[in-house]
C-alpha cells in the first residue's frame, strides 16, 4: 500500500483572465515539447500499413510533479497524430488526486488508443492509472493492484481514509472498469480490503461474471447466481493484487509479452517505436523543484534583490534576484503547482516593500502588507490545494512554509552582514554603485581618485543642500557627494538646508535645518 493525499482546489473558470493566461502558458509548453517529438516520428517507418506508436516512460511515484510531467508528455504525444500511446509504468502510486486527473486524461484521450505495459510493479495509484487505458500488457510475473487510499495520522501511523472518501474512490474504480472493458468487481476489490469477490454462474443462463458480496446484497436476483469458492487474490482482508498470468486468466489483462521488445509486434505498430524519454528540462524542472535548491533559489533571489534595492538601478543584483525568482515560478508553472495568480502576488509584494523603502519613512503597512504577499506567493507556488484537509497536506504545507521561512531567515542574516560589511568586503563592493571622488593628497600637491559609495561618508547630524525637491525622496549635496535621502514625511524645497538625522545601511533620512 502506497500513502496517498487528496486536492481541494477546484480548477478556475474558463473565463477568468487568469485561466486564460494558464492556457496560453500550457499550450506554449505542450509546443515545446511536441516539436521534440514529432522529428522522432516523422523517422518512423511509414508506408507499412502498421500503427504510429509513441511510448512514454512513468517510473517514479505519482506526486502533483510528476504527473504534471506526464501531462506534458501525453498532450504532445496526442497532439503528433499518434495511433497508440504506450504507458511503461513501474510506480508505486502515490497522490490520490494526481491519480484520478491522471486517469481522466486518459479516458479522455480521443481517436487513440491507449496501452498500459508493466514490466515490473504497478501499484496503488498506478495500477489505477492501467485500468483506465483500453489496452493492458504485462510480463508474466510483473504485479498490479493493491490500492487501499490511507493517511498518516498524527501519532506516525497509518490509518484507512473515511468511509465517504473510500466509497468515492471505490465508485471512480468502477466506472473507470465499466468504460475499458474490466470485471467491475475485481476493479473495485482493489480499493477495498472488507468485499469477498466470488466467480458467480447464472443458473437460468449459464452467463458467469464476477460478483462481489456487495453486488449479491443488492440483487434481487441473488438466489439465481450460484458462487464459487472467493477469487484467491480477492478474499476478505485483502486488496487484490494479481500477476500477469493471473491477470489475464481474471480478464484484468489483455495479454501478457516477454519484454519491451514485443510491444511493436502485439499492437502492429511501426519500428522503431518512438519513445519520449526524459529531456533535459524534465530533469531540470526536479531539479529545481527540490527543497534545497529552492531554499537556495529563495536565499539567493531575496539577497541580491536587497542589493538592487540599495543602489537602484539594473545591476548585477537585479539580474541575479530576476533570474533566481524567474526560475522559481518557472519551474512551478512546469510541475503544474504555480500559475499567474501567485507570479502577480509576489510582484505586487515586491512593489508594495519597493514603495516602502523609497517613497514611503518608516517600516509600515506598504512593508508589512509587500512581506506577507511575496512570502505567501512562494508558498502559494508549492501547492495544489487551497486548503489542507488531511494530515498529509498539514505536513507538505508545513514543509514548504518552513523552506521559505528558512530562506527568509537566513536573507536577514546576510542582510545584517550586508549592512555592516558590503563596502569592505572585496569583490561584493563591486555590486554597488560608487561615484569617484577627488581627494588631495600631502597637502594638496597631487590629488588621487577615491572610489566609494556616497552615503558611507555621510554621518548623522552632517548638513547639506537639497538639490531636488524632497517629497519625500531626493537627491542632497553634502560637499563633493551627491546622496540620495528620505525626510521623515515632510516636503522639503530645493536649495533647503538639511541635517542627517538617521541612518541605517544604504538610507539616509534628513530634517530641515
Amino acid at each position: 500500500m502506497t500513502t496517498t493525499k487528496s486536492n481541494a482546489m477546484l480548477g478556475a473558470s474558463s473565463t477568468d483572465p487568469i485561466a486564460m493566461m494558464r492556457s496560453v502558458f500550457a499550450f506554449v509548453v505542450v509546443a515545446f515539447a511536441f516539436t521534440q517529438c514529432v522529428p522522432a516520428i516523422a523517422q518512423s517507418d511509414v508506408g507499412s500499413g502498421k500503427r504510429r506508436g509513441v511510448l512514454i516512460e512513468f517510473k517514479e511515484d505519482i506526486n502533483p510533479l510528476s504527473g504534471a510531467l506526464l501531462k506534458r508528455k501525453f498532450e504532445a504525444a496526442v497532439e503528433s497524430d499518434a495511433d497508440v500511446i504506450i504507458l511503461d509504468i513501474q510506480s508505486p502510486g502515490g497522490s490520490t488526486s494526481v491519480t484520478l486527473e491522471l486517469m481522466d486524461m486518459v479516458l479522455e484521450a480521443k481517436d487513440v488508443e491507449t496501452v498500459a505495459y508493466i514490466e515490473k510493479d504497478a501499484y496503488s495509484g498506478a495500477a489505477m492509472l492501467a485500468i483506465s487505458t483500453d489496452t493492458i500488457l504485462m510480463r508474466p510475473d510483473a504485479r498490479m493492484g493493491d490500492a487501499g487510499e490511507i493517511v498518516e495520522g498524527a501519532d506516525g501511523a497509518y490509518r484507512y481514509t473515511s468511509a465517504k472518501r473510500r466509497s468515492a474512490l471505490a465508485q471512480k474504480v468502477r466506472d473507470t472498469a465499466e468504460a475499458t472493458g474490466r470485471p467491475l468487481a475485481l476493479a473495485e476489490k482493489m480499493t477495498d480490503k472488507d468485499m469477498v469477490v466470488y466467480q458467480a454462474t447464472n443458473k437460468e443462463s449459464g452467463e458467469k461474471r464476477y460478483l462481489s458480496d456487495k453486488d449479491l446484497a443488492s440483487r434481487e436476483d441473488a438466489d439465481q447466481w450460484e458462487l464459487s469458492p472467493p477469487i484467491r487474490e480477492a478474499g476478505k482482508e485483502m486488496f487484490f493484487t494479481v500477476n500477469g498470468r493471473r491477470g489475464v486468466e481474471l480478464g484484468m489483462v489483455d495479454q501478457t509479452i516477454e519484454s519491451r521488445d514485443d510491444l511493436a509486434k502485439v499492437l502492429n505498430l511501426q519500428e522503431p517505436i518512438v519513445e519520449m524519454e526524459r529531456s533535459w528540462t524534465d530533469t531540470l524542472v526536479f531539479l529545481l523543484n527540490s527543497q534545497f535548491v529552492t531554499f537556495l533559489l529563495l536565499l539567493i533571489g531575496l539577497v541580491t534583490l536587497a542589493i538592487e534595492l540599495s543602489a537602484p538601478g539594473i545591476g548585477i543584483g537585479g539580474l541575479t534576484s530576476v533570474l533566481c525568482f524567474g526560475l522559481f515560478f518557472w519551474a512551478r508553472f512546469l510541475g503544474g503547482t504555480s500559475g499567474w495568480l501567485e507570479v502577480v502576488l509576489f510582484l505586487m509584494g515586491i512593489l508594495f516593500i519597493a514603495a516602502e523603502v523609497f517613497v514611503i519613512p518608516g517600516f509600515g503597512v506598504a512593508g508589512i502588507s509587500g512581506l506577507a504577499l511575496s512570502l505567501g506567493a512562494l508558498v502559494m507556488a508549492s501547492r495544489r490545494f487551497a486548503l489542507p484537509e488531511n494530515e498529509i497536506q498539514w505536513t507538505s504545507l508545513a514543509t514548504d512554509m518552513m523552506t521559505v521561512m528558512g530562506a527568509f531567515l537566513g536573507f536577514l542574516v546576510c542582510l545584517a552582514v550586508m549592512a555592516k560589511y558590503l563596502g569592505d568586503i572585496p569583490g561584493l563592493s563591486r555590486l554597488t554603485l560608487r561615484p569617484q571622488v577627488m581627494v588631495a593628497a600631502d597637502g594638496g600637491a597631487s590629488a588621487t581618485l577615491v572610489s566609494g559609495p556616497a552615503w558611507q561618508r555621510v554621518e548623522v547630524g552632517d548638513t547639506g543642500s537639497a538639490m531636488s525637491p524632497l517629497r519625500p525622496s531626493g537627491k542632497v549635496q553634502f560637499g563633493d557627494d551627491a546622496v540620495d535621502v528620505v525626510t521623515e514625511g515632510d516636503y522639503i524645497d530645493p536649495g533647503t538646508e538639511v541635517r542627517v538625522v538617521g541612518k541605517q545601511g544604504a538610507r539616509v533620512t534628513v530634517r530641515k535645518v
